[in-house]
C-alpha cells in the first residue's frame, strides 16, 4: 500500500495512520496508550481574568461515531511517550503543537475488549490546525469550552485530566500575574531611588 504525504509547511507528513498491534507497548499484561488535550485560547488570549472563559479543546468523534474524546491510542516500541502522544493527535485530530508535561496516568477498561489499559495524557498547546490528516475521513473535531467537553467527553479518566489542566493553567495564570505584580512593584521602588 502506498503513503500519500502533504506537505505542511516544510514537513512531509503522512496520510495514513499507523495500524496493528505487532509494535504496541504492554506493561503487565495492560495496553499502554496515550494522547493529548488540544486547547488553545479564545482570540490567543491566555490572560483572561477566567482561564475556562478563553480555553478551548479539541475534541474527536470516536471511530464508530458514538460519544465524543480527547485523541488517543497505543504507544509504539519505537517512540517515546511524547511522540506517541503527538502522533496520535496529528493522526486522529489533525493538529500539531507543543506537548506539555504529563496530566497524568489512568487505568482504565476497554469498552470494546473488556481489558485494562493503561491511559496517559498530556496537554498540546496547538500551533497549527491541519486541513488534511490520516483520520478526517473517519472523525470529526470539535472545539469547545471546558464545560462543553465535560458535558460530551464519554471518558471519566479523561474528564479527570481535563480538571488537571484547567487546573494547572489556572495555577500558572496566576504565577504570571504574581510574577508581573512583584515586577512593577520592584521597577517603582526602583524608580523613586
Amino acid at each position: 500500500m502506498a503513503t500519500a504525504l502533504v506537505s505542511q509547511e516544510n514537513v512531509v507528513a503522512p496520510l495514513v495512520s499507523r495500524t496493528g498491534r505487532h509494535l504496541q507497548r504492554y506493561e503487565k499484561g495492560r495496553r499502554q496508550v496515550v494522547g493529548c488535550i488540544p486547547y488553545r485560547y479564545k482570540n490567543g488570549n491566555s490572560n483572561a481574568s477566567e482561564v475556562e472563559d478563553e480555553l478551548e479543546v479539541l475534541v474527536i468523534s470516536s471511530q464508530k461515531g458514538k460519544g465524543k474524546l480527547f485523541p488517543k491510542g497505543g504507544w509504539e516500541l519505537d517512540e517515546t511517550i511524547t511522540q506517541a502522544a503527538s502522533r496520535e493527535t496529528y493522526e486522529e485530530a489533525g493538529v500539531k503543537g507543543n506537548v506539555e508535561p504529563q496530566l497524568g496516568n489512568w487505568t482504565f477498561q476497554s469498552r470494546a475488549h473488556g481489558t485494562d489499559y493503561d491511559g496517559y495524557l498530556f496537554p498540546l498547546r496547538v500551533t497549527e490546525v491541519l486541513d488534511f490528516w490520516p483520520e478526517k475521513n473517519n472523525r470529526q473535531r470539535i472545539w469547545m469550552s471546558v464545560d462543553e467537553a465535560r458535558e460530551c467527553c464519554q471518558r471519566g479518566w479523561m474528564k479527570e485530566a481535563l480538571d488537571v489542566l484547567v487546573d494547572r493553567l489556572a495555577s500558572r495564570q496566576q504565577l504570571g500575574e504574581e510574577e508581573m505584580g512583584s515586577c512593577s512593584a520592584s521597577h517603582q521602588a526602583k524608580s523613586n531611588l
